[in-house]
């Protein structure tokens, strides 16, 4: 399997996921690429939501490529192709974490925790090494309790659709609904209120890591 130049990437932007997938599994195995590069934000986002690592949010993006790549016949294509994808990333990233004990699963019963229970305290340290807002708003998004964070990011920062979400988590609407509404209070008391920020430009995946994990993951796959 090879890189496909930016050209030929650019002329399969108008087909959809499942399309996609349909000419790979026909043996154009180097159009894989083109769904790794859509979806690589999304990938990171959700794992470096759960692991709060980049490192390691990069070592799961690719484990969950081949992953994918491997059971792409799997695919039966109930869902959205994003979704599983996002699924498959996040089963990987759960199960890294749980393994190194550290990730708690917030309670069923979170109609129990009180709006100011999350710890939104900002670290004087990390408030002092920048100025930056974006630092501010990961800063924010990081103390999120577990199970929690991945909700925000998925929902608020992906703009994934509540049933995605539900879907790609493993856990109910209702409980996506839940620890949305309580993430979002949380990071409004912390920042949005004061500096009128926007979710969209954090953890963002830009095009040097792109090509490194594209490259990486096409590397074991070869």
């Amino acid at each position: 399997m090879h890189i496909v130049s930016a050209p030929v990437l650019e002329g399969w932007a108008l087909l959809s996921d499942e399309q996609v997938v349909t000419r790979v599994l026909a043996g154009q195995t180097a159009l894989f690429e083109v769904l790794m590069r859509r979806h690589n934000e999304r990938l990171y986002r959700a794992a470096r939501a759960i692991l709060r690592d980049e490192h390691e949010a990069e070592d799961v993006m690719q484990q969950a490529y081949v992953n994918a790549y491997s059971h792409l016949r799997q695919f039966d294509g109930r869902s959205k192709f994003s979704t599983w994808l996002t699924r498959i990333a996040v089963h990987e990233a759960l199960a890294r974490a749980r393994r190194r004990g550290r990730y708690t699963t917030m309670d069923a019963d979170e109609s129990s925790v009180e709006p100011g229970a999350f710890d939104t305290t900002p670290d004087p340290e990390r408030l002092a090494i920048s100025n930056e807002l974006g630092t501010l708003v990961e800063s924010a998004i990081d103390r999120l309790p577990d199970g929690t964070r991945e909700v925000f990011m998925l929902r608020q920062v992906e703009g994934m659709s509540t049933e995605e979400v539900a879907e790609a988590l493993n856990v109910s609407e209702a409980v996506v609904k839940t620890r949305l509404s309580r993430a979002r209070g949380a990071i409004r008391r912390e920042l949005y209120e004061q500096a009128g920020l926007a979710a969209s430009n954090t953890f963002r995946f830009l095009r040097p890591r792109c090509d490194r994990i594209v490259s990486a993951v096409l590397e074991r796959l070869a």
